[in-house]
């Protein structure tokens, strides 16, 4: 096909449409698998999908010349806090041609009845999804030729304005469906080949299925389903802080049916979204990872790590602990492009006991980042992580939280991020910035990007008024903290529009020269610590 370079490692053509209704994206590309392997992974769209929560077959029968048709019902995540999530019924036909092509068309059923669970249906909204499907041609040889078509309403009349590009966006779809269908089986290929090894000696499948649980109980947090147990608590009216609670999804913490410890009595999540002006999502979540000690509290990591692995809540009595500042990151797995990847830090810690002997109380995360690499693309950047016993074992329970970064715009800044990850030269760096806007559109350095935010805590029934405050004001921390970040890494904050410096006395100089201060302090107070 034009436009197709060979071989296994080609993403082949993506297009997507400006013209027709609702949303839509095609792609084409070579898979070195065979055609029926290639359709079971992609029918099965939780595996690939991020954001599809569920999907259900309800009935299957066989069509008149030997294909089948199967009546579908499918749930997908609300990627934040402001809006609804989606479901589909569908009608799905599966048939193979006489060159031996396999087939697979879909689309919605007409009507607008309700989902099987009555009881959640006002948290969904009916989408519509138009003719879609894909076709795999055998090539001579082995492996297939993939050819996949994703067409979509998502009625984005149902969600506030400003969320509204997230739905009608044709690069949406290709980003997060189309383009993502054809990664992932190319990655499930190269992973059969033995042509990827990964840390630990685990296999690609277990490590692939920790960044999906970790994803998939991320997701769970922000919709805070009701069929899954969620009830909400309270707001914070000045924050939007929204406190919900879960008493059935201590039987989700722990894996292991047979584990003798005891187990929290339920989970408190603790959620936010917001908006953000002018700052490069990449760089926010690039920071947000590499500096961990400009938000996070470590004793309330600890308190996590210490209830999930000794299956007791002992807030608010945790052993006061002094955070060394360093983390130590092991990356564990990645995606062929690099969008996606896994990996185990590990904070290390001092926890003084009654005798003033000095003991380690180094806490594990597990954590999964998105959007990190400036050469890929991606619909959404994040940062996922949850406490994991250092012996990482394949059932470790996990209680995901993070940050998640979804661009409304998709503009290019023309902003290095690599510079201004250094936010003590950040006010040095004006000239440069101005070069930098002045070389594009003043519409290019204008970002507009929708912040969502979720901690997730264990507790015990008499311990849940505490840690509903705890994490309330812990998330309200953080997200004046992140509000500071994105204050100091914006490219209109970081540059003058009448000058090429951040003139000295601006209250956004005097601010951010206020943080650095206040960020080189701490970090002295933790070295004299480490001395003692």
């Amino acid at each position: 096909m034009p436009g197709m370079k060979p071989g296994p490692d080609s993403i082949g053509i993506v297009a997507i449409s400006r013209t027709c209704s609702g949303v839509a994206a095609r792609a084409c590309g070579l898979v070195s698998l065979e055609p029926i392997k290639i359709a079971e992974i992609l029918k099965d769209r939780p595996s690939w999908f991020r954001d599809c929560r569920s999907l259900e077959v309800f009935t299957m029968f066989p069509a008149g010349n030997g294909g089948t048709i199967e009546l579908v019902y499918m749930q997908m995540y609300a990627p934040t806090t402001l809006a609804p999530a989606r479901n589909f019924w569908t009608l799905r036909y599966t048939t193979r041609l006489e060159d031996g092509s396999l087939v697979v068309c879909e689309r919605s059923l007409s009507g607008s009845g309700g989902g099987p669970n009555a009881a959640t249906a006002h948290q969904f909204v009916r989408a519509e999804m138009l003719p879609s499907g894909f076709l795999i041609r055998p090539c001579d040889g082995g492996g297939s030729i993939v050819h996949i078509v994703d067409h979509l309403d998502l009625e984005a009349w149902s969600v506030p304005e400003v969320l509204r590009p997230l739905y009608e966006s044709s690069r949406v779809v290709a980003q997060k469906m189309t383009t993502a269908a054809l990664r992932h089986i190319r990655q499930v290929a190269q992973e059969m080949s033995g042509e990827i090894s990964y840390a630990l000696g685990r296999q690609p499948a277990v490590l692939r299925t920790f960044s999906q649980r970790l994803s998939r109980g991320f997701n769970d947090a922000i919709n805070g389903f009701n069929d899954d147990g969620w009830s909400i608590m309270g707001g914070d009216g000045a924050e939007d802080v929204v406190i919900a609670t879960n008493l059935t999804k201590k039987s989700s913490v722990h894996t292991d049916s047979v584990s003798t410890l005891p187990r929290p009595d339920g989970v408190i999540c603790a959620k936010a979204s917001m908006l953000l002006q002018n700052v490069p999502p990449a760089l926010l979540v690039r920071f947000l990872r590499e500096h961990r000690s400009e938000w996070a509290d470590y004793n309330i990591d600890a308190y996590s790590a210490t209830s999930l692995k000794a299956g007791s809540c002992s807030f608010p009595g945790l052993r006061p602990t002094r955070f060394s500042g360093s983390q130590i990151i092991m990356p564990l797995a990645h995606t062929l492009e690099n969008e996606e990847f896994l990996e185990m830090v590990r904070l290390e810690s001092q926890a003084l006991i009654q005798d003033e002997t000095v003991i380690s109380r180094d806490i594990h995360l597990l954590q999964l980042c998105s959007g990190i690499d400036e050469n890929a693309v991606g619909a959404c950047f994040q940062l996922v992580f949850a406490p994991i016993d250092e012996l990482f074992p394949d059932d470790a329970p996990m209680l995901p939280s993070g940050f998640r970064v979804i661009p409304l715009d998709h503009k290019t800044d023309g902003l290095n991020s690599n510079r201004t990850l250094d936010l003590a030269s950040s006010l040095e760096v004006g000239c440069a910035t101005n070069q930098n806007c002045g070389e594009t559109s003043p519409s290019d350095c204008s970002l507009r990007s929708v912040l969502t935010i979720a901690f997730q805590f264990p507790y015990e029934v008499h311990l849940q008024e505490s840690v509903a405050a705890m994490a309330q004001q812990y998330v309200r921390t953080i997200v004046s903290s992140v509000q500071r970040v994105a204050m100091a890494i914006s490219p209109s904050r970081l540059a003058s529009n009448v000058g090429d410096k951040l003139l000295a006395g601006t209250p956004e100089a005097v601010n951010l020269s206020r943080w650095i201060c206040h960020s080189y302090k701490q970090l002295s107070l933790w070295y004299q610590l480490a001395k003692i």
